[in-house]
């Protein structure tokens, strides 16, 4: 894996989501070289489907990365 690529596992991810939602079908996610990004997609409470794009370099570590991403999404679904 080069240093700009991102991965994610499956535990990772759900430590991450908050209680009720749940990773899509689709599972963990990944990367997309182009744009390097890591996408994956998350079911919240009442099954609406959203899609989050953790960007390389998006924080201090590929934790805080992912702990951001899901962050905008949460709040983008409060609205």
């Amino acid at each position: 894996m080069k240093t700009d690529e991102l991965s994610y596992t499956e535990t990772e991810i759900r430590s991450f989501l908050p209680t009720g939602w749940n990773l899509a079908g689709d599972g963990p996610g990944t990367w997309d070289p182009k744009k390097k990004v890591w996408r994956f997609r998350v079911i919240d409470g009442v099954d609406f489907d959203w899609p989050v794009e953790v960007k390389a370099g998006g924080g201090d570590n590929r934790l805080d990365a992912l702990r951001r991403a899901m962050d905008r999404v949460y709040r983008e679904r409060l609205g």
